[in-house]
């Protein structure tokens, strides 16, 4: 099954480069143009100019900002900034962070792994995916030939043979520790030990993994591996980009955080929003909560985590200062309005119901539309006050999906609806990364 490999990462000089807080950035996914420019400010070393450069007016074919990240990798290696390990390693990653008040420690294992088509179900994803993010993604490969961030990937830690091997080691010095605001922190540990790295491979040798955030990045590992075959005729012979870097977590770990994706609708004439109630009726049976100012957070998640079977969101906006708790009706009804392709589990997903049913069917809104009339958000409070103060007509509340579903959709050859689920916090670039060239 899954292919696990220690790898000479490539990493900052912390003797060379004073605070690793200031060069570390995010995922290029999630930084948006104000924090691009920030990330540049903060340090002339920051991960940013290599990660996700800036576009320039001035740009053409052979100076844009994939040249120049690979001038930049080029300078940096050159002059001691970043270095590559002398031994393959696995890098142990304790991050700890707080989100709504509660502490948590989230371990992840960066690794290489062999990449593997979808269809051998060796390595399995969840979402599906867009064409520009994975372009951008393969032309930074062919620039740098490097993995500059991990995908994150889900695994079953079976007897806690993994858990208990990691804590082994735990009472040594991190090779690095970075602290950031807020009380988070990246505890890094570098785990050179042969032995130790053979048996993390062997105990994960007979099971698959499940791409949890990153399905860009291993679309674009496959594109450019087939890219490079075919263009260099390259036969059986295993190459260094036939891997790809991973940053694996065990679906148990109490740190493994997955944030629900709340649907915000704007942009919609009246008429629409008017007409709206009589197609949920013949849908769903509607509860009518009015919102308790005290603790809205701990009502929403009373209402959703029932435990009850049925198919259940909560709609903001049409009435005022009323949660509307919709329950699917009766599944046969609404069945016909989705995708006949997907599985029975995908189709009972209320990110499905509510992408298909109520945005689709009865809102003529698709994921295409994202930014103009459609938007996300991952809390709840934020989504209601985003609609009391009238920039959304609607909020759709859903619930968070839970690593087994991700698992059982995966297991089942499919995929969950586009921004289904959110990974909290997102893996940042520039702790380890991987240079095949």
């Amino acid at each position: 099954m899954a292919d696990i490999r220690p790898f000479r990462g490539v990493r900052y000089d912390p003797s060379l480069v004073k605070g690793l807080a200031q060069v570390i950035c995010p995922p290029y996914d999630i930084i948006p143009p104000q924090l691009q420019q920030e990330l540049y400010k903060r340090s002339d070393y920051n991960f940013v100019r290599i990660e996700y450069g800036r576009d320039l007016p001035q740009d053409k074919d052979t100076d844009n900002r994939y040249t120049r990240a690979t001038a930049t990798l080029k300078r940096w290696l050159e002059q001691g900034i970043l270095k590559a390990d002398d031994k393959p390693c696995l890098y142990i990653d304790d991050h700890r962070f707080t989100l709504r008040g509660k502490t948590y420690r989230r371990r992840s294992i960066n690794c290489l792994v062999k990449l593997e088509e979808w269809d051998k179900m060796i390595i399995r994803p969840h979402e599906g995916t867009l064409s520009r993010p994975k372009n951008d993604r393969l032309n930074l490969l062919w620039a740098l030939q490097a993995d500059t961030s991990p995908a994150m990937a889900l695994y079953e830690d079976r007897d806690n043979r993994i858990s208990a091997l990691l804590n082994k080691p735990d009472r040594e010095e991190p090779a690095f520790d970075i602290k950031l605001k807020d009380g988070e922190s990246h505890r890094v540990r570098v785990v050179s030990d042969a032995a130790v790295n053979g048996k993390v491979h062997d105990y994960l040798d007979g099971q698959p993994l499940y791409i949890a955030d990153g399905h860009h990045r291993y679309e674009s590992a496959l594109n450019y591996r087939r890219e490079r075959r075919s263009s260099s005729g390259a036969g059986s012979t295993e190459e260094p980009y036939d891997f790809v870097l991973m940053s694996l977590i065990d679906m148990a770990d109490p740190g493994l955080v997955i944030l629900p994706a709340h649907r915000l609708v704007r942009g919609m004439p009246p008429s629409a929003i008017d007409g709206l109630m009589a197609g949920l009726e013949t849908c769903f049976s509607i509860a009518e909560i009015a919102i308790d100012k005290t603790d809205t957070p701990s009502q929403i998640n009373g209402l959703l985590s029932g435990g009850k079977e049925e198919v259940q969101v909560l709609l903001y906006g049409l009435k005022k200062e009323t949660l509307l708790l919709l329950t699917v009706r009766d599944f046969a009804i609404v069945r016909p309005m989705m995708p006949y392709f997907h599985s029975e589990l995908y189709q009972k997903l209320d990110v499905s119901i509510v992408d298909h049913v109520i945005l689709e069917e009865l809102l003529g809104l698709t994921h295409e539309m994202s930014g103009v009339f459609l938007d996300y958000s991952h809390d709840a409070l934020e989504a209601i006050r985003r609609v009391n103060e009238q920039e959304y007509q609607l909020a759709l509340i859903v619930k968070p999906v839970k690593p087994g579903t991700i698992k059982a959709i995966a297991d089942a050859g499919d995929r969950m609806p586009r921004k289904s689920t959110y990974f909290f916090p997102k893996i940042p670039a520039g702790l380890v990364f991987y240079k095949f060239g």
